[in-house]
């Protein structure tokens, strides 16, 4: 059964001080499952007032010993993850499967940030006079106003919250809407951990109403956010008017080079698994594919029947590879994306058509020969939609590769050392895998350069957007 979705401010699961609610979907379905409480201003000043009291008392509180007590929620989220998973499945429609990943992962990078905050080091400054001593401390910025999507509703809180936590600070999480329950479930392993209530607060709400409220308010001294690039520049703006701290994980539109040298049999299995990972619904998928011309025809013909294969349907059901897509309007701008792609040339190899009547399902879809005035060339499709075409040298492929105002991840296939290292030096992106997959774990950064934002949510770096360096210099009387 699906949870009651409450707020929590001040220490206290309640409803909305309105009684307003937004209803909970489905995707499997496209059925209504619950309401989730609509935050108004109420509720949000209390959730400040609750985060302001908060901070005062948990940035006393030594790393150590906020490292104990995260330590113990990442400790009760392993032994959460069956129920974790299935609600999250309810809610956003990816396999169960991949939602105990989601909810096993945010363990560990609960632990990461318990201990790197520990680490977070200070340092003595040799001075130029004698009796004079020069030292650098760290403080936490103060209360954070964390935003969340809906794609990875644990992932992407965890990543902020702790970050918080670990270094703190207190923080009022605007969850996602479509997907609250996850995100309160994960907010109740700190609480029960013994992170104190005005430490952590969760609101949902209209995303505008709530940004527009949370960031311009003096409490607030630091904003994270995950999500499109358009809004994201909104927030980023608003954030700069009142000098707030910012850290911005928005859009991407991933390139993958695979060279003609490269292992094609291992680039297909993995990059089929990884681009219909949740639906493609995923900031770092890859969408734009460009195969050498010496090895496009094998390598198109590989990847197309491997799509082919994959199991749609419930979350739920173990059988299934490719959930639905989390809400119906995602199903139109896929839709939009293909018929867009055809109608410029494209050839349409896979999938393309919604599936059924009853919930959000699309095919797992390949196009091939687009041309880069497609929509699908210029804009994250955010869906399950490959775009496969072909290059002659490596020039071309890396123009193409740095073509968009995008930087967020990369991928690259090859089985020379050296072509790797040029591969890695001329993509333009904050984060670069080759040969395999390895982004988003908790010990090394992620984040992306130019319109997919800055700042990054992984590795010792994450921790330094929470941290203020405090300069101090005395010397002996």
């Amino acid at each position: 059964m699906y949870p009651e979705i409450r707020l929590h401010i001040a220490g206290e699961w309640r409803g909305a001080r309105s009684g307003e609610t937004l209803p909970v979907m489905n995707p499997a379905t496209g059925e209504e499952i619950g309401r989730v409480p609509k935050a108004g201003q109420a509720d949000l000043d209390e959730a400040l007032a609750a985060a302001e009291r908060g901070f005062k008392t948990w940035k006393a509180v030594s790393a150590y010993d906020r490292a104990k007590v995260l330590r113990k929620a990442a400790a009760l989220m392993r032994e959460r993850v069956e129920e974790t998973a299935r609600i999250l499945t309810l809610e956003q429609g990816k396999p169960l499967a991949e939602a105990r990943m989601e909810a096993g992962a945010a363990a560990d990078v609960i632990e990461w940030f318990a201990e790197e905050a520990r680490r977070a080091y200070g340092r003595v400054i040799p001075a130029r006079a004698d009796g004079v001593m020069q030292l650098v401390i760290r403080e936490p910025v103060g209360p954070v106003a964390a935003f969340t999507p809906w794609n990875f509703p644990i992932n992407q809180a965890v990543r902020k919250v702790s970050a918080s936590l670990a270094t703190g600070c207190s923080v009022i999480l605007k969850g996602p809407e479509e997907t609250p329950a996850s995100c309160a479930a994960l907010i109740q392993c700190y609480l029960d951990a013994g992170v104190p209530g005005d430490v952590v607060g969760l609101v949902f709400g209209i995303p505008a109403e709530v940004s527009n409220y949370l960031i311009p308010h003096p409490v607030i001294r630091k904003v994270t956010f995950t999500g499109s690039t358009a809004i994201g520049k909104q927030l980023a703006g608003l954030a700069g008017l009142h000098m707030k701290r910012v850290t911005m994980e928005l859009g991407g539109h991933a390139p993958v080079i695979v060279f003609e040298d490269a292992d094609v049999d291992k680039a297909v299995t993995l990059l089929v698994g990884h681009k219909f990972r949740n639906a493609g619904q995923v900031c770092v998928s890859p969408t734009r594919f460009l195969v050498h011309d010496s090895v496009l025809d094998e390598f198109t013909d590989k990847f197309v029947a491997a799509a082919k294969t994959l199991k749609v349907g419930n979350g739920l059901d173990p059988e299934t590879k490719m959930g639905p897509l989390a809400h119906d309007r995602r199903v139109g701008a896929v839709e939009g994306f293909v018929q867009d792609a055809t109608a410029a040339g494209a050839e349409l190899r896979a999938g393309g058509s919604r599936i059924g009547n009853q919930g959000y399902f699309f095919e797992p879809t390949v196009i091939t020969n687009v041309p880069l005035s497609a929509r699908i060339m210029n804009e994250e499709p955010f869906g399950p939609i490959a775009s496969i075409n072909g290059f002659s040298d490596d020039d071309e492929a890396l123009s193409e590769a740095n073509r968009l105002p995008f930087g967020l991840a990369a991928y690259a296939y090859t089985r020379s050392t050296s072509r790797a290292e040029h591969v890695a030096s001329r993509v333009e992106s904050g984060m670069i895998s080759i040969n395999h997959l390895g982004l988003a774990l908790p010990e090394v950064p992620f984040g992306g350069i130019k319109d997919s934002g800055y700042g990054s949510e992984g590795g010792s770096e994450a921790i330094e957007a929470y941290l203020n360096s405090k300069f101090v210099t005395q010397s002996r009387s």
